[in-house]
């Protein structure tokens, strides 16, 4: 059994920035990719950043420039540093986690309960 515990969303206001962290715990043996989704009212849930296990990065372009993703291995945790941010970036922020809990298994996606972002003056 594999959890993920979002912290770090709050109330912001336009222009701030706020750190968003995702711990794993549980039967874990290897990591895969990481990311980090959001899903406002009315929306479907969308990508917002992936790191894969070599540290490659990919971002949608709304947030090009302004976020930042990264991960520690050793700690089991991705990160998402969020700057400049934007009323349009208000949202619920969820993180996943591709693991395995051993070598001879398939990678599984795991999903946290997510983090409410409001940007707002």
């Amino acid at each position: 059994q594999v959890q993920l515990v979002e912290s770090g969303g709050g109330l912001v206001q336009p222009g701030g920035s706020l750190r968003l962290s995702c711990a794993a715990s549980g039967s874990i043996f290897d990591i895969g990719a990481m990311g980090w989704y959001r899903q406002s009212p009315g929306k479907q849930r969308s990508v917002v950043a992936s790191i894969t296990s070599s540290g490659r990065t990919n971002y949608a372009d709304s947030v090009k420039g302004r976020f930042t993703i990264s991960r520690d291995n050793a700690k089991k945790m991705v990160y998402l540093q969020m700057n400049s941010l934007k009323p349009e970036d208000t949202a619920v922020y969820s993180c996943n986690m591709a693991a395995r809990p051993d070598a001879r298994s398939a990678f599984y996606m795991h999903w946290g309960q997510g983090t409410q972002v409001t940007v707002s003056s």
